[in-house]
């Protein structure tokens, strides 16, 4: 009997319109998971791995029209398409639930309809969030056990009359005809309709933890950001925590889980790793900053995963770990392109199909073994570098925040905003080129504010202000700092070699954020004096880390003329004080 009527309604109503065969509430016991594990391999929607050499390891593929985040078909459905902002699709709240509504009509007939109470962040926490999401996939159910915190004790939690997000899910025969992702951000509630890939179903994660809570976040004065948070601990015992935002193929989660490379190895650093996506911070009692991470796993992608560029990811996926859209071995073991393994003679592709190196199709391309896009879903506990903060209620206090992009040629491998406020700007015009590997024009610049253009719930000219807002809260705010591992030389080769030795750079940041360093003022901001970056155990000429800091004022004139187009979209909503930063940055460069 649910005691919280309010949630006993709704469930209801989701039976109603879903007409489900069966209905089974997720308790989040182990012997729950492992029956719903049973059952899905029996049916073939999971396949067991070699559970000797991958203890509790499956593998789940997908369909082939249904393999990544569908930002087309993903709408925010406020009452004004104002409300929605220029960078969101727009569909009114009346005509979402007329959509899904026929899309979720029956569906679920001779089906199973689970219901998962669920917690983003740590339970009684007060930043965290309960949503409760219904679904017909026992895929999706595995996941959420691995991502968040679920069962009865967020039920206990929840009470009887405790706030929810209601998230509707189903499968809906995976007809991407028939595929909608709909944010209803007034009624707290998500559908999802006829998908089956992580991001879309996955509710607790982009949808409520970004999309959501991101609009929450604005109403009641505090962020959710798409952003890692790591500690970084010193000799003494001294942990500082810093959150970083970057675009995709940017190496996040490889940052969020960085290794001390050999040369650094003498100062006695550690990593912890708070989280590697999303990022919940608040202004607390003390004038900082504070964040939790809100999940409780990891949803990486496969390739380009392995021992050089994440030793500590590939150490997390040994165990317990969902596999999805990647490559069966014979020896019913997984591989994926660039991972540690060279390809095996032959095994059953992403999409359950025969495969041998060097296949092609009637195209002439290379058939890949694993998807571009395929993931692994690990707990967060099994990581080697995690931080024991990660389930501690009050989060960590954040010295640094860190926006990246890829760029050849734009900017400096590290510099220091003015103040909050020009760290705001520098966020919100942020941008990262295109490479071969992603869908468009190679060398495209594509803006990513805050690397949040996908993700924001609202208008993003009010999210900027909810930025500046929070700086004014803050006595003692984070310094900001933007990065670039991704400066080439002019025979396109990288000037920085990146990966752990990226610490080298943080180690720069926290040094400014204790005023151990001095900086050289330039029109964007404060870069490092070169003798200040630590390059004990690489080879990097001054020549080349002179080039690293290069400020080319014609390529910045380029970039100017390129953000003015962009600001404008957003009009008179956009905050008077990014108008007066990019009129500042044009000043101070002479234009």
């Amino acid at each position: 009997m649910i005691k919280h009527k309010l949630l006993d309604l709704w469930v209801k109503e989701c039976v109603k319109l879903c007409k489900p065969d069966k209905v089974v509430w997720i308790d989040g016991t182990e012997s729950m998971r492992k029956s719903l594990e049973k059952q899905a391999c029996s049916t073939g929607e999971i396949v067991k791995l070699n559970q000797k050499k991958m203890p509790g390891c499956v593998l789940h593929r997908t369909a082939l029209n249904d393999v990544a985040r569908t930002e087309n078909l993903t709408f925010i459905c406020t009452p004004t398409k104002k409300d929605a902002g220029p960078t969101n699709n727009w569909m009114s709240p009346k005509e979402a639930y007329k959509k899904g509504g026929e899309i979720f009509a029956g569906s679920m007939k001779g089906r199973t309809m689970y219901i998962i109470p669920f917690s983003m962040g740590p339970i009684g926490s007060p930043f965290s969030k309960i949503g409760v999401e219904v679904t017909d996939s026992i895929y999706v159910v595995l996941n959420m056990y691995i991502m968040t915190r679920v069962g009865n004790k967020v039920l206990k939690q929840l009470g009887e009359k405790g706030k929810f997000t209601k998230c509707l899910h189903g499968k809906a025969g995976l007809d991407i005809k028939r595929r909608l992702i709909l944010h209803i951000p007034k009624d707290n509630t998500i559908w999802s309709a006829g998908s089956g890939y992580g991001g879309n179903v996955l509710l607790g994660k982009k949808c409520l933890a970004l999309r959501i809570a991101s609009y929450q976040a604005q109403k009641e004065g505090w962020m959710a950001e798409h952003m890692l948070i790591l500690g970084i601990e010193e000799p003494n015992g001294r942990i500082e925590y810093i959150a970083a935002a970057f675009p995709s193929a940017c190496g996040k989660t490889n940052l969020a889980m960085l290794i001390p490379p050999k040369g650094l190895e003498k100062k006695g650093y550690k990593v912890w790793t708070v989280g590697d996506d999303i990022a919940w911070m608040r202004a607390d009692s003390d004038g900082k900053l504070w964040g939790i991470n809100p999940e409780w796993g990891f949803f990486g992608v496969a390739p380009g995963t392995n021992s050089k560029t994440n030793l500590n990811a590939m150490k997390t996926v040994r165990k317990n770990t969902i596999f999805t859209n990647v490559l069966l071995k014979p020896d019913k073991t997984v591989w994926w392109e660039d991972g540690d393994e060279p390809p095996p003679k032959e095994g059953i592709d992403w999409r359950g199909s025969p495969w041998r190196p060097g296949m092609i199709d009637d195209g002439g391309n290379i058939l890949k073994g694993a998807h571009p896009n395929s993931r692994f879903t690990a707990p967060a506990m099994q990581c080697p570098s995690i931080s024991y903060r990660l389930e501690q209620h009050h989060g960590v206090p954040i010295s640094a925040i860190i926006f990246g992009g890829r760029r050849a040629h734009l900017a400096p491998l590290v510099y220091e905003s003015f103040s909050w406020q020009h760290g705001v700007y520098v966020g919100a015009t942020m941008a990262s080129e295109r490479t071969a590997a992603q869908y468009g024009k190679q060398g495209e610049v594509r803006r990513d504010p805050m690397a949040m253009l996908p993700f924001c719930g609202y208008d993003m000219a009010k999210y900027f202000k909810n930025w500046i807002d929070m700086g004014r809260k803050l006595s003692s705010p984070p310094k900001i700092f933007h990065v670039n591992w991704f400066r080439q030389d002019k025979k396109g080769e990288f000037l920085w070699p990146g990966y752990g030795e990226n610490l080298r750079v943080l180690e720069w940041i926290l040094k400014r954020c204790n005023n151990d360093v001095k900086a050289h003022k330039t029109p964007i901001g404060y870069v490092p004096y070169l003798e200040d970056i630590d390059r004990t155990g690489i080879k990097l000429s001054k020549d080349k880390l002179k080039d690293l800091f290069l400020i080319d004022s014609k390529e910045w004139s380029r970039e100017l003329k390129d953000l003015e187009k962009f600001l404008s979209q957003f009009g008179n909503n956009l905050p008077k004080e990014i108008k007066r930063e990019y009129s500042a940055l044009k000043k101070r460069f002479g234009f």
